[in-house]
């Protein structure tokens, strides 16, 4: 039986590889089928920002990663509220539709999974 992987994001994608790491580790457990959810916490949360602009920093734009998530079968996704509401950003302009989660159901969230990966 496989086990469950949470991987925690909480790197904002422009400040260097750890986004993009976290995106990679997603999809390649979701290619091999592993039960697995993501989790955008603190900056991690401004990958979802539709239109990022990742060229005028040299960044590559993570949207077509996070856009293949679901296609990897990886739809378990989780915002933190807090970092939402910190960074005023709004559930409704994110790019993927996520779980927001208050802190009492992100404690939960993290004991449900066997692994949890923190980048």
């Amino acid at each position: 039986m496989p086990r469950s992987m949470l991987i925690i994001t909480r790197q904002s994608p422009w400040s260097g590889p750890s986004a993009r790491e976290a995106l990679d580790i997603a999809l390649a457990g979701g290619a091999f089928e592993l039960p697995l959810g993501m989790l955008f916490l603190d900056d991690g949360v401004f990958q979802l920002v539709q239109a990022q602009q990742a060229g005028q920093l040299q960044q590559k734009d993570l949207t077509a990663n996070l856009q293949a998530l679901p296609m990897f079968g990886v739809d378990s996704l989780y915002a933190a509220q807090r970092s939402l509401q910190e960074r005023g950003l709004d559930q409704n302009a994110l790019s993927l539709p996520v779980e927001v989660l208050d802190d009492t159901a992100l404690r939960a969230l993290i004991n449900r999974y066997d692994q949890v990966i923190t980048l």
